[in-house]
Formats: structure tokens, C-alpha cells, sequence
């Protein structure tokens, strides 16, 4: 999906967020994302929600697919970036 220009979405907080990401991820953290929905939809890009564990991007994937975005679990960001790397 990244290769096909999805968009990662990073959902943890801003602190965590800067202590290490995924290179061109986007970050919203969880508690501000339906704040969001709208700027998300006019990107028109599928989403990759990323967080510590998998628990707040589960949550994220849920809200987001629930707000008719095209949006998958990516799981923690560590180990997704190693994938794509």
C-alpha cells in the first residue's frame, strides 16, 4: 500500500511521535483524529494507522473506516517501518 502512495498515519502523541517515526508518516494523535476525518477524506488516499502496540491504530482504523475512509492496521511503528524497509 505505501508503495501505492498510502498515506501512513501516525496516531500516537506528538511527544511520542517526535522521539522516532516513520519517515513521510503523518502524525494525528488519536484523542484530536475525528477532528481530522475531514482533512483525511480531501487527501483521497488510503491510510496505514501506525501507533506503539497496535491498540490506538486498532481504535483509529475503526473510527476512520467507520467515517468511510479505505484505512488498515499497520500495527506499532517500529516494526512496520522495519517492514517497508
Amino acid at each position: 500500500m505505501v508503495q501505492e502512495g498510502a498515506m501512513v498515519l501516525d496516531v500516537r502523541t506528538t511527544e511520542e511521535y517526535n522521539a522516532g517515526h516513520v519517515a513521510g508518516s503523518v502524525n494525528i494523535p488519536l484523542d484530536i483524529l475525528p477532528d481530522h476525518i475531514a482533512e483525511l477524506k480531501e487527501r483521497n488516499k488510503k491510510i496505514i494507522a501506525v501507533c506503539r502496540s497496535g491498540a490506538r491504530s486498532g481504535a483509529a482504523t475503526g473510527l476512520l473506516t467507520q467515517a468511510g475512509l479505505e484505512v488498515v492496521n499497520g500495527g506499532g511503528w517500529d516494526s512496520f517501518e522495519q517492514a517497508i524497509a
